[in-house]
């Protein structure tokens, strides 16, 4: 098992099964479930995995712990992947401790009904310190990041912190991609809507001298940490991480897809930084969720549906809203045959939303494009590009 510290062990493992991440995230690396043992007088183990790989991961704790015992199970969060297996390892080990809070233990009770740990419980408070021998572990509730009974745990001799689903990224260990991609991905798809209880977290965490950061997904980060912790303040605080443009549309026989394009090239031609172009019926749709948030000003691109805006259309504007979407400036391309009506949609749709700005130029299309049209094109981009 890999060391991270003389003390800290990787007992975590890989899945390359998965291929819906919670029933939606198309994870074509894979995950992996991390899980950690401490070694010390007394010994803690942090956290399940997926039901899938019990057997490897008591087996793997095994390995580690060479004959001895561990003392305490520290179940930092209670989502399945990371919470399945508590009852096999509480029967395999059963004079250890499980640690959790008051939140955790009413959840557990929902998921393992016949379970009965009695005197074997330990509830903590936040703040609470718990002393290993040499490593004093200090836990720090984290509610709604992004479950409500998540903490994390600061270990302050090797200075490590143990972070729950914060800082994690699809894909499993062995899987060689790049790191912010994938951690966009998950982070805007599974925590995008709890931008504030992470900024919370991240104030707690600068008060931490953190050397190592030890997730429940993804790899351990132990170099340029300030790199990660920047683009999570971005993140949280719904701010703009890199300067460009994306055009989302939506098409039913290519006349809206055409205006999207032109406009890409005339952003392109105009020194735009950068411009990304999203069919929302046949790319990602976490994907394109990921880039909404990246780039501060978007342009959604639909026809006239039913008197609406297209289903594909309709679902990416959910899953914006959904994740508190702010502090972007919004572009308008509408198409409708006798009657558009998408702009109008669309715009409607934001009107609750924080820090929007609507620009001030909507291309409305009847059918196909026409020279008329093309200006309006024009206008928009000046409008983008000021």
């Amino acid at each position: 098992m890999k060391n991270i510290t003389k003390d800290i062990y990787y007992v975590g493992v890989n899945d390359r099964e998965v291929d819906l991440f919670e029933g939606q995230y198309i994870v074509p690396n894979g995950m992996a479930y991390n899980s950690y043992v401490l070694m010390d007088e007394q010994i803690a183990v942090f956290d399940s995995v997926d039901i899938n790989f019990g057997e490897e991961w008591l087996s793997n704790i095994e390995e580690v712990l060479s004959g001895k015992t561990p003392d305490y199970l520290i179940v930092q969060h209670m989502e399945p992947d990371h919470s399945a297996n508590i009852d096999r390892f509480c029967e395999k080990y059963p004079s250890a401790k499980v640690i959790g809070n008051d939140k955790t233990f009413t959840m557990m009770a929902n998921f393992f009904p016949e379970m009965d740990l009695g005197d074997r419980k330990q509830v903590v408070t936040n703040g609470e310190t718990l002393s290993l021998g040499q490593h004093e572990l200090t836990f720090v509730f984290a509610p709604m990041v992004h479950w409500p009974e998540v903490m994390v745990t600061y270990d302050s001799k090797d200075k490590v912190l143990f972070s729950a689903d914060g800082f994690g990224k699809f894909g499993a260990l062995d899987a060689e991609e790049d790191w912010a991609c994938e951690a966009r991905r998950y982070y805007f798809g599974i925590v995008g809507k709890y931008g504030a209880p992470v900024q919370a977290l991240l104030k707690k965490a600068a008060t931490l001298d953190i050397q190592i950061i030890c997730p429940l997904h993804g790899p351990i980060l132990s170099e340029n940490l300030e790199y990660y912790l920047n683009l999570y303040n971005i993140w949280s605080s719904y701010g703009t991480e890199s300067e460009g443009v994306m055009i989302a549309y939506t098409s039913v026989y290519g006349n809206t897809a055409k205006a999207a394009t032109i406009l890409a090239d005339k952003l392109e031609k105009a020194g735009c930084p950068k411009v990304v172009v999203t069919d929302l019926a046949r790319e990602d749709m976490a994907e394109a969720v990921e880039d909404a948030f990246r780039y501060g000003k978007i342009v959604l691109a639909s026809p006239t549906y039913n008197g609406d805006v297209f289903p594909f259309m309709k679902t990416f504007i959910d899953h914006l809203l959904e994740r508190s979407y702010q502090n972007k400036t919004i572009g308008f391309i509408e198409n409708g045959s006798w009657a558009p009506m998408a702009a109008k949609v669309m715009k409607g749709k934001f009107e609750n939303s924080k820090n929007i700005t609507l620009l001030d130029t909507v291309v409305s299309i009847k059918s196909a494009v026409k020279e008329a049209d093309m200006e309006q094109l024009e206008a928009l981009a000046k409008e983008l590009m000021k």
